[in-house]
C-alpha cells in the first residue's frame, strides 16, 4: 500500500497489465497547502509497488514537490543482506541503489534487519520500535514480573538498552545449508524466568520457527506467560507452528507488511 500524505492512491491497470495511476491529493491547491513537501509512505505488500513508488515520484515532482520524503518501515529485500556465493543475487543492493536514485529528502525505516540496510541507503532515518514494544507492556499488564527474552545475540545487542528490565537470550543450533534450527539454548538472567511473564522480541518474523523453538525452551524454564513483539510480521505467520502450538499467548506487530488477521495478533498502525 502506497499512501501520499496519508491518503490512499487509485492503483489499476490497463489490459495490458501496466498501472493505471491516480491521485487527487494535488487538487485545490494541495502543492501551496503543503509548501512544496510530500511524504510518501510505503507498507509494503508487493514488488509491483517499487514501479508505483517511481511513477509517484516523479508525479510529484513534475507538480513542483520540491521536499520529498520517503517513510518505508519495512525495508524490502531486507533479507538479501549478503551473498555467500557467486551465484547469490545481492537485491538488497540493487534496490537501495534504485530508491537513492529517486533522492528523497529523508528514507525513514523501522527497526531494520541489520547494519547494512542502514549503511546502503541515503539519508536513511531509523526508528527504533520502543514505543510499539511499550504499548505492548501495557497491554500484557505492565512490567512487574516481567522478563525480556532476545532469540539471539544480535537482537540482545539491539534491544537490551532500550528497557531496565531483566532479559535472557537464546543461542541457536542452526542448519546453515537448511536452515533449520537443530537446537536451541538460553544465556543471560536465566533465573529471572521462572513463574514469570516473558515478551520474546525481534524485528522480522516468517513462519515464527526461531520464537516457537524460543517459546519451548522458555516453557522448559518454567515460564508462566510468553508474548511475541516482532516489528515485521510476514502472513506466512499464519502457516507456522508457533500461533497453533498454544505456547505464545498472543503475537503484537505493526501493520509494516502484515496484512491479515487473526484472534491472537493484535495490529499496531504504524500511520
Amino acid at each position: 500500500m502506497i499512501r501520499i500524505n496519508k491518503n490512499d492512491i487509485s492503483v489499476n491497470k490497463f489490459p495490458d497489465g501496466t498501472l493505471l495511476l491516480k491521485e487527487t491529493v494535488l487538487e485545490d491547491g494541495g502543492k501551496q497547502e503543503w509548501k512544496k513537501e510530500a511524504t510518501i509512505t510505503w507498507l509494503f505488500e508487493n514488488n509491483e509497488e517499487l514501479v508505483t513508488l517511481i511513477y509517484l515520484a516523479g508525479h510529484l515532482r513534475s507538480h513542483g514537490i520540491t521536499d520529498l520524503s520517503l517513510d518505508m518501515p519495512y525495508i524490502p529485500n531486507a533479507r538479501q543482506d549478503r551473498v555467500k556465493n557467486e551465484e547469490d543475487v545481492f537485491t538488497l543492493k540493487y534496490f537501495a541503489q534504485v530508491i537513492n536514485w529517486l533522492n528523497f529528502t529523508s528514507v525513514t525505516v523501522l527497526d531494520p534487519h541489520s547494519t547494512v540496510s542502514e549503511a546502503l541507503f541515503d539519508r536513511i532515518r531509523v526508528k527504533t520500535p520502543e514505543t510499539f514494544v511499550r504499548k505492548v507492556i501495557d497491554r500484557i499488564g505492565g512490567t512487574k514480573n516481567l522478563t525480556m527474552f532476545y532469540p539471539d545475540e544480535g537482537a540482545c545487542k539491539r534491544y537490551a538498552g532500550m528497557f531496565s528490565l531483566p532479559y535472557a537470550f537464546g543461542i541457536k543450533n542452526r542448519d546453515w545449508e537448511t536452515g533449520d534450527i537443530k537446537g536451541f539454548d538460553v544465556s543471560g538472567m536465566t533465573d529471572y524466568i521462572r513463574d514469570r511473564k516473558i515478551l520474546i522480541m525481534d524485528d522480522i518474523s516468517s513462519r515464527g520457527g526461531t520464537f516457537y523453538f524460543s517459546a519451548k525452551k522458555l516453557k522448559e524454564l518454567g515460564a508462566k506467560e510468553i508474548y511475541l513483539y516482532v516489528s515485521h510480521c510476514e502472513n506466512t505467520i499464519l502457516e507456522g507452528d508457533v500461533l497453533t502450538s498454544g505456547l505464545i499467548e498472543k503475537i503484537f506487530t505493526t501493520n509494516s507488511i502484515f496484512t491479515q488477521k487473526h484472534e491472537r495478533i493484535e495490529v499496531f498502525d504504524y500511520v
